[in-house]
């Protein structure tokens, strides 16, 4: 017998039929995720987030006249859900109003289907996900319109490699892109990434990248490392000899 408890349990709400047959076929090949439900107006959405106990729903945007007014509502009668909404396009004033009103991930249908996994896996442990344009635009919001917080936390120093690479996220690049842009392997940047989200107490890449803009630790991405860049295995290899308290529950950076 299956325990739910192993499964990420998910409800597809889309106007498109063949969409959400991809969206099965492409969850059917996956462990951890099981379609639970399905809805095609906005109404059913509502209806099937009531009935099934599910972690997410994904909800097609043009199912309500007014999306954001819709997640709220969603949110409102299904407080436990994480909603991720689909966009036909990528749309920035929609993924900004949705996210503030505490809508997990903003994707478009143009997203990878592999990536789109691991946002709903990432979502599923409730923490937000953004695709690189989306952590872009929100940080454009805060520039223009954020405050700093009162009471932040004290500022880290960190290495100048550290930096290197944080700069890279905060521009939305990936672990291979940023791996190529040091110097180095994919691996090596995700354990460089490890260390800075313990320095900074931060869970993730937007938490990442909006501690390091409210407390301006990030240094320009475009400037050359600092010395003369080790070679790949020689990195590699310094980075696995050294000493580390970090266990297998460590959170892995995404």
């Amino acid at each position: 017998m299956e325990n739910r408890e192993q499964f990420i349990r998910v409800i597809v709400a889309d106007s498109q039929a063949i969409f959400r047959a991809g969206l099965r076929k492409i969850f059917a090949v996956e462990d951890d995720i099981r379609v639970v439900g399905q809805a095609e107006t906005l109404e059913q959405a509502i209806s099937a987030a009531k009935k099934f106990s599910a972690e997410i729903l994904i909800f097609e945007a043009a199912l309500a006249e007014n999306p954001v007014e819709a997640a709220q509502d969603i949110l409102k009668q299904a407080p436990g859900l994480r909603l991720a909404v689909v966009t036909e396009t990528p749309d920035q004033e929609l993924t900004l109003e949705l996210f503030r009103r505490g809508v997990h991930t903003i994707v478009s249908r143009e997203i990878d289907s592999e990536l789109f996994v691991d946002c709903l896996r990432s979502i599923a442990k409730g923490e937000p996900w953004l695709e690189p344009h989306g952590v872009k635009w929100v940080l454009e919001a805060y520039r223009t319109h954020g405050t700093r917080p009162h009471g932040t936390r004290s500022k880290v120093q960190l290495t100048p490699k550290e930096s290197l690479i944080v700069s890279c996220v905060t521009q939305g690049m990936k672990n291979k892109e940023i791996a190529a842009r040091v110097g180095t392997t994919e691996q090596v940047v995700k354990n460089y990434l490890r260390k800075v989200y313990d320095k900074l107490g931060v869970a993730d890449r937007l938490e990442l990248a909006l501690y390091c803009l409210n407390n301006r630790i990030v240094f320009d991405a475009k400037q050359p490392v600092a010395a003369a860049q080790p070679t790949q295995a020689s990195d590699q290899a310094k980075e696995e000899a050294a000493p580390t308290a970090e266990t297998a529950e460590t959170k892995k950076p995404s």
